[in-house]
């Protein structure tokens, strides 16, 4: 059998940018797939998938269970195949996965992994499908702070020398996600997948991972120091909370909060009062607005920013105030002639926490099965109702055609083993040291800004001969040919699968 994952849309549904930038695999290989079984694994699964049928239940008693009506019929887990791969595999699971380098952009539609089980095996080809299918969280984050910076990029190309390859960009949107996860673990998929794309963040379980165990020990965060509430309340006024930061961190760059009590009163009264003593330790200030309307807060915080520092014009007109700048929004900062250089960005919740599997319609699916008989067929959903979710037929392959990762029929002849981006990442086993394909942390940042700014928004990304499959199968389907009439024999259990190599 064969399978293969695919977002099926662009972010939130976006038809007119259907990019997506891939992230995540490597991490649920390495801490899940590649983690060996062994036979103590397996008498526990069959416990488990026996007792959580309904027919064991608390005292393990018939009166006990009278109470579920209906019962259930105990849940198939294939014991025997999991015993034998744990001898005769040294507990590896017994399929092969090719996969899409992290950081690659491709459009939807594109595969992004494929599963190949073989032989005896072949019934296990989808018992990893939910877990493989996680990758839809750490690429969804990605592709959302992708298109974040797509946004600060465009605004510092108007308004800020350097232009979008301004070295300030890559701060510009901060990670603030942390407490607003549901575990430490989707901290560090959430938060790494943020950091392909900017070198901000407070989550620094994430920033962490990626520096020790994706970049071999370099810097791959950064963050400043910065105030909360609990801090600006506990000194016995505001200025002299931004004193002790001025003292202890003036000469970097430094952030307060500004609105603990009273935020125009703080900008009006309170900012004037510390200027000296700013100006004099010569660092970067950074003011957060945390309540308010979002555009005037910012707008508000900048025009007093100004009257108090002053402000030099750069070469395309706007305002860039001298060593500080505010915490907000790019739009109404530039209409009002201040430059993109003044503003940064924070996410929070809605970075890391506010997505899920439909936010870029991820799935799953069977696509090529090989019977006992030998008999081979390639399969795909078509459902009347919803052209949306139809699955694409056969073994699969894809491969750059003018810059655009396209989707052909593996057995085509279309697509040389090395031009095929779907790339085999497990087989039966971790593959060896020299033929791995990860890639340390800094070049994946460089190859995700290479690829994403060269995709196009959308593109077709069928070849003309999996159209045509496509079309054929689709045919069959709707003819009523592929419709079971009346009794039949059923058809054999599939046995064995042609591998996509």
């Amino acid at each position: 059998m064969v399978a293969y994952g695919e977002f099926r849309t662009g972010y939130n549904k976006d038809e007119q940018d259907t990019r997506i930038l891939v992230y995540g695999l490597r991490y649920i290989l390495e801490n899940y797939v590649m983690r060996p079984w062994t036979a103590d694994d397996v008498e526990k699964a069959d416990v488990f998938f026996n007792s959580s049928s309904g027919s064991v239940v608390a005292g393990n008693t018939a009166a006990a269970a009278d109470h579920l009506a209906p019962s259930h019929a105990a849940f198939p887990f294939p014991k025997d195949l999991y015993m034998k791969f744990v001898v005769e595999n040294n507990g590896y699971f017994p399929v092969k996965i090719q996969a899409l380098q992290d950081g690659t952009c491709v459009n939807a539609h594109v595969p992004v992994y494929q599963i190949t089980a073989e032989d005896e095996y072949a019934p296990l080809c989808t018992f990893l499908e939910t877990l493989l299918t996680m990758l839809w969280y750490p690429t969804t984050v990605a592709t959302l702070s992708r298109r974040a910076r797509d946004i600060i990029e465009a605004a510092f190309e108007v308004s800020a020398d350097g232009g979008a390859a301004s070295p300030l960009v890559a701060s510009r949107l901060h990670d603030f996600g942390f407490r607003g996860c549901a575990s430490l673990e989707q901290s560090v998929l959430g938060g790494c997948a943020h950091l392909v794309n900017f070198d901000g963040t407070d989550t620094m379980s994430a920033a962490y991972y990626a520096q020790f165990h994706l970049n071999g020990g370099r810097p791959v965060g950064m963050s400043i120091p910065a105030t909360e509430h609990s801090v600006m309340t506990c000194w016995p006024d505001e200025r002299a909370a931004i004193y002790n930061m001025i003292e202890h961190f003036g000469t970097g760059c430094f952030a307060t909060v500004m609105d603990s009590y009273d935020y125009g009163a703080a900008l009006e009264q309170v900012v004037p009062l510390v200027a000296a003593r700013k100006v004099a330790a010569g660092g970067f200030w950074v003011l957060r607005p945390d309540s308010g309307d979002p555009v005037e807060v910012v707008l508000q915080g900048l025009r007093a920013l100004d009257r108090v520092f002053g402000s030099d014009t750069n070469s395309k007109g706007y305002k860039v105030i001298r060593n500080a700048g505010v915490i907000q929004i790019l739009d109404a900062a530039v209409a009002a002639g201040f430059s993109a250089d003044n503003v940064a960005f924070g996410m929070g919740g809605g970075l890391l926490q506010r997505v899920n599997r439909d936010t870029m319609s991820f799935a799953t699916k069977l696509n090529h099965v090989v019977y006992a008989d030998g008999s081979a067929r390639d399969v795909m959903k078509h459902p009347l109702t919803d052209m949306g979710k139809i699955s694409l037929p056969g073994v699969l392959a894809v491969k750059r055609v003018d810059g655009v990762p396209t989707v052909f029929p593996a057995d085509g002849g279309e697509v040389a083993p090395e031009e095929d981006l779907l790339q085999v990442v497990y087989d039966k086993g971790p593959l060896p040291a020299s033929q791995q394909r990860f890639e340390d942390f800094d070049a994946l940042r460089q190859r995700a800004q290479r690829e994403w700014d060269a995709l196009p928004r959308s593109a077709d990304v069928y070849s003309a001969s999996l159209q045509a499959k496509i079309a054929a199968l689709s045919k069959e389907r709707t003819s009523g040919k592929g419709v079971q009439q009346g009794p039949q024999q059923p058809q054999a259990q599939p046995q064995a699968v042609v591998s996509s190599s």
